[in-house]
This record gives structure tokens, sequence and C-alpha cells, in this order.
């Protein structure tokens, strides 16, 4: 969908047209229906609400999502006028940012209804009439759900995810499908953060200017937005929050770059069900927000056990009242925080390398240094160095920076002897499987013909940047290769888990690890634990090769990451939050005031 389409249907959503399909809604801005001729079409029970005189001086910029409750409990707003907040700015911003793809035309109405039933006396909970949006990848029957892939531009899914399900029995408005970067980046390995060729390109709204450089200059943007989910759209405040999902690293990057609160779950606490998919080994849903407090309510609202995902119920969930309960200021009294120095704060060198990997910019370990201090003001105890063992192993076969995951062409059959299957075997096995459950409405058989309409429309954009990603994952045989990706997956555990994480923790008696942005999403993720990405502080965008001269470029967002074992969300969350309160680095972009 172009640009141009999504302007008309954000048009058609602020003035209440429900049930429109993308080709139903006048593309020619002079022929779209006045609000008064949609008024006249509505049902009685779809008509506009009157809204509260004081809904014109609330606003949605930066509000959270107990802001909002308590303007909507006082009648100061109504859920019908913080939709309508929202759709006048994805109008405004979404050109400049490419943040969404569709809009949910019954945006409004959905707002009325949850409206009526607040009047009603009926309040579901803390999402009542919130507008939230999601990855493009999580399946929505109102909605098309593309992954950003030209094959699935128009498709809609027979059944909508679990998590998305859940989200509006607990009152949530799904407002939006965000960009991505195309099949949640398992496509290709060139493909910039949050690019597809159905939305084209996305630009991070603390600087959303162009990338200038030669060999650069192919309208990707000069900060770096991460992915594969966006935070675009939250950090401008085009919706509340967002659902984003990640395999390795697409929760953490995107919430780092963006200065939003970030949080990956434990894989299975969240139903991957109706997810396109790369590897049910590490994929998860997770949640995307300006706050702790908001991310953590978006979580518990998606959490459930789900017959359809085997995986789930892997932890306790949370309790009545979400994770509220560990929304505390002094959640970092007494805790003990380790730093793991050696790789991703400070350089080094595996065994049988020459040169170090890894370690800070001055200007990033000026950042930590700091961090580190606001751990200590905060009542932390911090224990620095705590070094994972199976980063500065001696043993080449033991040691986690030898073993990275098979990602490009050199990495296919026959050169893929020193790096982990897991995910390129993982993607042909689930991505079939979830093709399957489809039906007859699945747009392409297999991932085979996946890789054979992208050839046959290569004009088209489809594969702007290739398909390596996708080429070496089908030459993956779920059933001959099955051996070899059993012991990777071991391998993997092995290395992230025992002589990883879980070594580092329990040697020095941890409730959690700090790391710098997103620097551990390798090791967190192959071992499927939670981790919690939190605003902080900024650092200057440098690239290589250099800018131009006389471009100023705006600093980068760096934020730090806490992490735990499995289930260990609720304590991350009272750190995560102790940690935000007595930092308050949330900074809203300048450019979408």
């Amino acid at each position: 969908m172009q640009r141009k389409t999504l302007s008309v249907l954000v048009m058609a959503a602020m003035i209440g047209l429900s049930g429109c399909s993308k080709e139903e809604v006048p593309a020619p801005q002079d022929e779209i229906i006045t609000p008064e001729q949609s008024a006249s079409a509505e049902s009685k029970e779809q008509a506009p609400s009157t809204l509260p005189a004081s809904a014109e001086t609330f606003s949605v910029v930066e509000a959270s999502f107990s802001d909002m409750q308590a303007a909507m409990d006082e009648g100061r707003t109504t859920s019908e006028a913080i939709v309508q907040q929202y759709l006048t700015r994805i109008e405004q911003y979404n050109p400049l940012l490419g943040a969404a793809i569709t809009i949910a035309d019954d945006a409004l109405a959905q707002a009325r209804k949850l409206d009526q039933e607040r009047a009603n006396g009926n309040v579901r909970g803390p999402l009542h009439g919130i507008p939230i949006a999601l990855k493009d990848n999580i399946h929505t029957t109102d909605m098309p759900t593309t992954g950003g892939a030209l094959a699935f531009e128009d498709f809609t899914p027979p059944y909508e995810a679990t998590l998305v399900d859940n989200l509006r029995e607990a009152g949530a408005i799904i407002i939006a499908k965000t960009t991505l970067t195309e099949l949640a980046n398992w496509v290709a390995t060139g493909m910039p953060n949050n690019y597809n060729a159905v939305n084209g390109y996305g630009y991070n709204p603390y600087d959303p200017r162009m990338d200038p450089r030669e060999g650069f200059n192919d309208g990707r943007g000069v900060l770096d937005t991460g992915g594969s989910s966006s935070g675009i759209g939250t950090a401008a405040n085009l919706w509340a929050a967002n659902v984003g999902t990640e395999t390795s690293g697409s929760l953490e990057i995107p919430s780092n770059n963006t200065r939003l609160v970030g949080i990956k779950p434990t894989v299975g606490r969240v139903s991957r069900y109706g997810i396109i998919p790369i590897t049910a080994d590490q994929d998860t849903a997770g949640a995307m927000a300006k706050t702790v407090a908001d991310a953590a309510t978006l979580l518990a609202a998606m959490e459930s056990d789900d017959s359809n995902d085997p995986d789930t119920g892997v932890c306790p969930p949370p309790g009545d009242d979400g994770y509220s309960e560990h929304f505390l200021k002094d959640g970092l009294q007494g805790v003990r925080i380790g730093i793991p120095r050696a790789f991703y704060y400070e350089a080094f060198t595996p065994p049988g390398e020459n040169k170090p990997r890894g370690g800070l910019t001055e200007a990033q370990a000026e950042v930590m240094k700091n961090a580190i201090a606001a751990l200590k003001v905060a009542g932390a105890t911090v224990v620095d160095p705590a070094n994972i063992p199976s980063v500065t192993s001696g043993d080449p076969d033991a040691n986690q920076l030898l073993f990275g995951n098979c990602y490009d062409t050199p990495q296919g059959k026959g050169g893929d002897t020193n790096c982990s299957v897991v995910m390129k075997y993982g993607m042909k096995r689930d991505f079939n499987k979830w093709l399957d459950s489809l039906g007859d409405s699945a747009p392409v058989e297999s991932l085979t013909a996946l890789r054979e309409f992208n050839e046959a429309h290569r004009e088209e954009n489809a594969i702007k940047y290739d398909q390596a990603e996708l080429d070496i994952s089908d030459q993956m045989d779920v059933y001959d290769d099955r051996e070899r990706y059993n012991a990777d997956r071991e391998k993997d555990i092995l290395l992230t888990r025992t002589l990883g994480i879980d070594a580092a923790m329990k040697e020095h008696q941890l409730d959690a690890l700090m790391f710098p942005a997103w620097y551990g999403e390798n090791i967190i993720n192959k071992a499927g634990y939670p981790v919690i990405a939190v605003p902080f502080s900024e650092v200057p965008n440098t690239l290589d090769p250099p800018l131009p001269e006389g471009f100023d470029p705006k600093p980068i967002p760096f934020g730090v990451t806490f992490v735990g074992t499995a289930c260990s969300e609720g304590k991350l969350i009272e750190m995560a939050y102790g940690f935000e309160q007595a930092t308050l680095g949330r900074k809203p972009p300048e450019v979408a005031p």
C-alpha cells in the first residue's frame, strides 16, 4: 500500500467510514466524503458521540495509559476524542515518517463502542479505549497482514492472532499496523531497518532526513530506526503504544533507537499463534511504549496459555492487576546488578583471533559510566565486572562469540560449519507450517513459492536487496537437516544459558545484568530470556563512511537493557521502573510536537 493510499485511509478513518476496503476508499482528496455525508450513512449505534469541551484541551502527546484513563474517568475526554487526535497526527506526520502501513478504518467506531461501555459503568481495565498499533506480521482480520512482503500486500488472514484477541478483550483499540523490516528482517542482509517492499522506508523521528552518502542514498534514513519492529509511531505519538516481535534484537534495537521502553518477554509467555514466524525457538511478541508502566501493562494484556502454541504456559501469569505491584520507585534498592565488561563494554579478543571485537566508543562508555552511577545512587549493588563465562572462554568450541547465526549467502549449505543453523532451519520449518495454517487463503504455497514470486516481481522491487536469507533457509531440508539443527540448538542453549547468562548470574548472585543499549541481543535471544530496554541518553550518530561536510547529524538515542533469567519479568520491571524514575531518560522527538 503506497503512502498516498494510506493518507486517504486515514481521512476515511477520521470521518468514520466503517467497513471500507482500501479499494472502496476514493483516492482523490476532493472526493472524500464529508463528515456530514458519512454521519447519515451510519447506524444509530455508530453515530458520533458528543465530545466534552474539555476534550479539546487534553493532549495525547506523551500521555500515558493512566493519564488517558484518568481523563476519561473524569469526563475530560473520551476514547473517541483520543483516537481522533491520533488520526490527525497520523495524517500530519506519517507522510514524513512512514510509521504505518495500514490504518483501521473502524477505529472511531471501536472507540464509540468502548465509550458507551464506560458510560454504562463497564471499564474492562487499564487498556480500555487505548489505541494500540501492531507490527504488520501479526494477524488481524479487519486489516491486511502483509509482513511488508509484496506477495502478501493485499492478504487478510482467516484468523486473528491470539494476542490480538486478548488485547481486544482487554478493551484496546487496534488503530494501525506498523511498518517493519520485511518479514521481520529475514529476507536480505543488506536491507535497511524498517524497509519493506510494501511501505518503502521508515524514518527515525529523531532525525527523519535521508542518508546523503553515495552508496547509501537509496532513500534510507540517516538515523537508524532499528528493526525489525518499529518504534517510529509510538515515539512520535501517533498511537499510545505498539506490539512488536523479536527473534534476535527486533524489540530491543528499535526501542533503544527511538527512545522507548521495550519488553521482550521469556519465549512462551506470549502466544505466537497468528504471527508470521522466523523460528519458534526464539520468536516472541513484546511491548513497546513510552514508559515502563505502559509497556508492562500492554505485555500483561497480551499473555495467555494457548493450545495453539505448545510453548505457552512456561511462566506463571502476572497477578489480577498485571504487573502493577512491580511499579516501585525504589525498585533498585538492594538489588545486585552485574556489568558484563568483556566484549559488551570493553573490546575482547576471542581465542584464535588477532583483533578484538566489541567494546564501546568513548561517548558510549561515558553514558554507561553515568548509568552505572545512577544504579548506585538508587541503592543497587553493582558487581563490576560480572563477565559471561562463554564470552571469555579460551576454548573456541565453548566461546559464544565464535558461534553466531548463519545469516548470508556464504553461510549457506557447505559454508555453515562454524555458525548456528537454528534461524535458517527454523524459517524453512515454521514459515511453511504457518502457510499451511492459512488453508486456501495462503498467497503462496511454500517458502520456495515465495522466492519464485519475488524473482518474478523483481522489477516491482519485490526484492530490492535480493533475498539471501530466504535462499539459505530454503536450502535446508526439514528432515535431513534435523540432526544438525538439534545439535546447534543444544549448543546455543549451552553457550547462552548454562555457560552464559545462568553461569554469570549464579557466580555473582545477581538479580540482573545491565547491557549497553541493545548489545546483548544475540546471547539473550538464543537463551530465550527476558529483557527490558529503558531510555537513558544519546551519543553522536557517527557513520562509516562519514557524512558529507556540512551535514549535521542529530544524535542517536542510547539507553540500557536489564536482562534476567527465564520468567523474571516481574523483578526486571521493578529494576527498570526504578531506573526510569531515577533518570527520566525519555524525551519526545522535536519533529512531531
